[in-house]
């Protein structure tokens, strides 16, 4: 029986045994691993796992770091580690990654560790000094904590790694960058459709419409496309669509007015016309996602009426690349109005002398954005905004917007397209050197009209600034007193008036305001519209407006005595939804040309000859599809400060800077991104307390503690004196 119940051990030893062996092979075969942090700070993010899956070449990770680094840096050669692994898990078989051995051994410096030295500092990864504190003394390391990317024949290096903070983001965004069009491309399934329609009864009405050559356009575009073929791994398909030889078609078009450009005209006999309708426009469609490209422009001018202008072929082929970028998805370029007197984002070149260079310039938002984006200036007295862009900025324009360039706003949301929108509604005015001993500056008011659009969307920007109790706190020099003064017009945005609802802005913890001016909703316009108004950031309860005379002096402001006159006010607004236009209901604004009165004669005699040229009155032709009334869903963003964009702002803490970009790429339509960056965030401080409280937790900490600590060992003592006593009357029995 002995025997046999020892063998029975001995077969589940065996049985255990296999069982863990097993375990241990799936456990190297099948990786997994289960992420509790709050914001997933150890797992890579939904738009990394779609970066890296895309990859369609190979593409190597190099790692140079130095082992058995002194903390805070020794966990940080784990974390790549980890983080690298979990890229190869989501890519296919193109990511690769190695770890170059550059560690001295035991002081001395094998032939393989000098050799990846050397390789290190090809790449641009040299070694750099981080402090050490051993036995009570501080001494230094040279240490090497770099990286580099090699995907085809381009390089991209993070030279310096000191934290894992943003670690995912910078390589993320990195490979993102070197993943190009190429790669893209290669990995399309199926093609692009480019779709030309064009009706053929517009041939008729192109002479009386002054445009020649419209026949050839079918074989012009066709010769662009097929150039564009062969950039772009024959993956474009073209095709010309007749509308008057397929009534269906036509049908499908009418009823998307919005999309294709159409033309009808009443009887012309004189020129023996009938009556008739047309379509024309640009389709650039993938999957479900499309694109219309405007092939004829229609403009009313003054004295010279409608005017028909077909696009300037030689720059079609650069307009269908941009939006065949856009289309899937590869497009960078963000739009920044750059006219109407805005701040400009250009930096400062290095050497060029200070008083030359742009004080109101925004150099770092530049520097952030170019990250990222392509920023593409736009001068909307000039040229219309393109369609490729799916985002513009419009920072502090300080000069009055023509009705046409307000058109040119309203119809690019309209195309479900976003805005950003940073205005001032005070211009700061310095006295002239010789008056202005002992003044401070003026604050005029500034009117541009988009303030009018702006309230049409469904949001009002208030003639005042918003003074905050709680608000940056100026350090003041010794020799002056020392002590603290508070900058009431710079309010500190906590974290409980900040919303949560969205994943962009989710983990930003506080913000620094500066000079912002109150928003409030026009709940008319936006019930009517069916709009999404979120807001996004607002003041303290112990904020306050001013308005009137404006005085931003610090020593010249005290908060209200009476509590009535402090509330929390809105300081950023979202609006999303589809909007309807501005225009709706109104004459479609003509184009201003400035033309002096002795000029009228001629322009008029211009205008006779441009009629004998278009071989016509065009009054009897109407056109659809160049006005939309109702928008794609959309979305706008505004925040009146256009300082929370200058250098010292973004450059306060972190947090500035990530909102700022998060708001970008939410904008832009990569939330994802806009989530991976700010999800491991190192700031985060304690909520506010009021004066009572943080009292009461001070003393319960320092006489607290000790008395529960006091009672707690009574209440020990008093149960080990009850025990004893039981075990005594126990025993006494």
């Amino acid at each position: 029986m002995i025997g046999k119940k020892g063998s029975e051990n001995y077969i589940k030893f065996f049985i255990y045994l296999i069982v863990i062996i097993l375990i241990n092979l799936a456990a190297t075969t099948f990786f997994f691993r289960i992420d509790l942090t709050e914001n997933g700070s150890y797992s890579i993010s939904k738009a990394s796992k779609e970066v890296v899956s895309t990859l369609s070449e190979p593409l190597t990770i190099n790692v140079f770091f130095t082992k058995n680094l002194p903390a805070p840096h020794n966990s940080s050669e784990q974390y790549i580690r980890d983080l690298l692994e979990e890229y190869s898990l989501y890519s296919k078989k193109f990511f690769n990654y190695r770890f170059f051995d550059v560690s001295p051994d035991e002081g001395d410096m094998t032939p393989e560790a000098k050799k990846n030295q050397e390789l290190a500092r090809s790449y641009g990864v040299n070694p750099i000094q981080i402090q050490i504190v051993d036995n009570d003394e501080v001494k230094f390391q040279k240490a090497y904590m770099g990286l580099v990317i090699i995907h085809g024949d381009m390089i991209k290096k993070i030279p310096t790694i000191t934290s894992t903070e943003m670690l995912e983001y910078q390589l993320t965004t990195a490979i993102m960058k070197l993943n190009n069009k190429i790669s893209a491309f290669v990995s399309l399934e199926g093609k692009i459709k480019i779709q030309l329609i064009l009706s053929s009864s517009l041939n008729k009405m192109a002479p009386l419409m002054g445009l020649k050559g419209l026949s050839e356009v079918p074989k012009q575009l066709k010769g662009i496309v097929d150039k564009l073929n062969e950039e772009h791994y024959n993956k474009l398909d073209f095709e010309h669509l007749d509308p008057t030889a397929n009534p269906e078609l036509e049908k499908q078009i009418e009823s998307k007015e919005n999309v294709i450009m159409g033309l009808k005209w009443d009887d012309i006999p004189e020129k023996n016309i009938s009556a008739g309708k047309g379509s024309i426009g640009l389709l650039l469609s993938y999957g479900e996602k499309a694109i219309p490209v405007r092939i004829l422009n229609v403009m009313n001018i003054p004295i010279f009426g409608p005017r028909y202008e077909l696009a300037d072929m030689k720059k079609m082929e650069a307009m269908i690349s941009e939006n065949i970028e856009s289309l899937i998805d590869i497009n960078e370029n963000l739009g920044y109005l750059a006219d109407h007197g805005t701040r400009g984002i250009t930096p400062a070149l290095p050497f060029m002398p200070a008083p030359q260079q742009d004080k109101d310039s925004l150099g770092d938002l530049y520097k952030l954005v170019s990250d990222s984006y392509l920023t593409k200036e736009i001068n909307l007295k000039e040229e219309n905004i393109p369609n490729s862009l799916n985002c513009l900025m419009i920072v502090r324009p300080t000069e009055t917007f023509t009705d046409y360039e307000l058109y040119q706003i309203d119809q690019f949301v309209m195309q479900g397209k976003n805005l950003i929108v940073f205005p001032d509604q005070f211009n700061e005015v310095m006295p002239p050197r010789q008056m202005g001993m002992g003044q401070g500056p003026r604050y005029m008011p500034i009117e541009t009209g988009l303030e009018k659009l702006l309230e049409h969307y469904g949001v009002r920007i208030k003639k005042s600034y918003v003074l905050d109790e709680n608000c940056y706190k100026q350090v003041k020099q010794m020799n002056r007193g020392g002590g603290e003064m508070p900058i009431y017009f710079a309010p500190l945005v906590e974290n409980r008036f900040i919303n949560k609802e969205l994943g962009f802005i989710k983990n930003i913890k506080q913000l620094l305001a500066i000079k912002v001016s109150p928003l409030e909703l026009n709940n008319e316009k936006i019930k009517e519209q069916g709009l999404t108004a979120v807001k996004l950031l607002s003041s303290t309860e112990k904020a306050w407006e001013m308005r009137g005379q404006i005085n931003l002096n610090p020593m010249f402001i005290s908060p209200p005595a009476s509590a009535d006159k402090k509330q929390s006010f809105p300081l950023a607004y979202l609006l999303e939804g589809k909007f309807s236009s501005y225009f709706t209901g109104k004459p479609i604004p003509e184009k201003k040309i400035e033309i002096e009165e002795k000029d009228k004669k001629e322009a008029n005699k211009t205008k006779k000859n441009a009629d004998a040229k278009t071989d016509g009155d065009l009054s009897k032709i109407t056109s659809t599809g160049n006005f939309r009334a109702s928008s794609e869903p959309a979305k706008i963003f505004v925040m009146a400060s256009s300082d929370m964009l200058s250098d010292s702002l973004l450059n306060y803490g972190r947090s500035n800077s990530i909102f700022v970009m998060n708001l970008i790429d939410y904008l832009n339509n990569r939330e994802d991104i806009a989530f991976m960056r700010s999800k491991k965030q190192q700031f985060n401080p304690l909520e506010p307390s009021e004066a009572g409280t943080k009292t009461f937790v001070k003393s319960f900490n320092i006489v607290g503690l000790p008395i529960v600590v006091i009672i707690f060992g009574l209440l020990v003592w008093l149960r080990r004196v009850s025990r004893k006593k039981q075990i005594q009357m126990m025993f006494q029995k």
